[in-house]
C-alpha cells in the first residue's frame, strides 16, 4: 500500500517518514523544493517536489503513483503568518486540502488530515474529540474549515489535532524548548507566556500515534498529545533546568504583555482517552520528552 505524505520536509513529516518506512510502508515524500529528509536511498521511499495548491500538479502525482494512503501534514502553520497573509493561508489550508481530497476521492484513498488544538477557542481546556469547534484566529479558522470539508469527503478519514509540538529539530526549525537553549546559552533573556495551557506533544509520539491510525484503518476524530497541562513557561523553566542553564533570564509575561497579530487561545490542553483506548497510543511525559529532545545531556 502506497502512502503519500504532504509536508513530508516538515518537523512532523521527517518522523512520519522514518516510522512509515521502517513499517516497511512504500513512501511518496511530497514537500515544497527538493527534498531535505535524511533518508539516503531507503527501500520503497520516493520523494516528489510537490505544490499541493496547484491542482495539475497534484492530479499528476496522484495518476502516477495511485496512493492507497494519504497524510496531509503540509500547511500554513505559524498562527501571525496567516493572520496577516489571509489568502495565501486559505489558499494552501483550505483549498489545497479540498484539492487533495478530490484527488484522493478518484483513489479512494484513506485521508489522514493534520489538525491543530487551534480550532478551540480555549475557553474551557480538556478538550474531547466531539466537543464543537469555535477558532479565535485565522489559522485555526482554516484548519476548520479544512476539517469541514475532511468530514464530507466519501471514503474513509480520521482527523488528527495535536498541540504544541516539540522534540529533535529537523529542516531547520526550532520549537520551544531548543529556542529556550539557544537564548539560554548566549545569555539573553526570554520572554514566555505562563497564562496559555497547553498538552505539548513529543514529535515522536505523535507520528507513532498516525502509524496507528494508518495500521488499524481508525477512522474519525483522534487527540494526539502529551497528557501533562503545562504552560509555554513552566516548559521553558523545566528545559533551563534539565540543561543546567540560568532559568532567571526567562521572564514570565502573559499574552497581553505581547503584541502579536493572532489571538491565541487560553487553554487548549486535550483530554486523549479516545486515542488511548482505540489506538493504543501512549505519550511519554514531559521530563521524558526533554531526555529525547536533548540526548547525552
Amino acid at each position: 500500500m502506497k502512502i503519500l505524505i504532504t509536508g513530508a520536509n516538515g518537523f512532523l513529516g521527517h518522523y512520519l517518514s522514518a516510522q512509515l518506512l521502517d513499517k516497511g510502508y512504500e513512501l511518496v515524500a511530497t514537500g515544497k523544493g527538493p527534498s531535505r529528509l535524511a533518508l539516503g536511498n531507503r527501500k520503497g521511499f520516493v520523494y516528489e517536489e510537490l505544490d499541493f495548491t496547484d491542482p495539475f500538479a497534484v492530479h499528476d502525482i496522484f495518476e502516477k503513483y495511485q496512493p492507497g494512503i494519504i497524510v496531509h501534514a503540509g500547511a500554513m502553520t505559524k498562527p501571525d503568518d496567516c493572520e496577516l497573509q489571509q489568502w495565501p493561508a486559505y489558499l494552501t489550508n483550505v483549498e489545497g486540502t479540498v484539492t487533495l481530497l478530490l484527488n484522493a476521492e478518484e483513489q479512494k484513498s484513506f485521508f489522514v488530515f493534520i489538525s491543530t488544538d487551534f480550532v478551540f477557542n480555549g475557553d474551557k481546556g480538556y478538550y474531547q474529540e466531539d466537543d464543537s469547534i469555535m477558532p479565535v484566529n485565522f489559522y485555526g479558522k482554516t484548519k476548520a474549515e479544512a476539517e469541514d470539508a475532511v468530514k464530507e469527503y466519501e471514503y474513509e478519514w480520521a482527523i488528527v489535532r495535536t498541540s504544541l509540538v516539540y522534540g529533535i529539530p529537523v529542516g531547520g526549525r526550532g520549537n520551544l524548548l531548543t529556542v529556550v537553549k539557544e537564548k539560554l546559552e548566549k545569555g539573553e533573556e526570554y520572554k514566555v507566556v505562563d497564562d496559555q495551557v497547553r498538552t505539548p506533544t513529543y514529535v515522536e509520539d505523535l507520528a507513532a500515534g498516525i502509524v496507528s491510525i494508518i495500521e488499524k484503518k481508525a477512522k474519525g476524530i483522534y487527540h494526539l498529545s502529551g497528557e501533562e497541562v503545562l504552560t509555554p513557561y513552566q516548559m521553558a523553566c523545566q528545559t533551563a533546568d534539565y540543561l543546567q542553564l540560568d532559568s532567571t533570564l526567562i521572564k514570565k509575561v502573559t499574552a497581553a504583555d505581547f503584541s502579536q497579530p493572532a489571538r491565541r487561545p487560553l487553554r487548549t490542553n486535550f483530554l486523549i482517552d479516545r486515542a488511548k483506548k482505540k489506538l493504543g497510543y501512549l505519550p511519554v511525559d514531559f521530563k521524558t520528552g526533554l531526555e529525547k529532545t536533548f540526548p547525552g545531556h
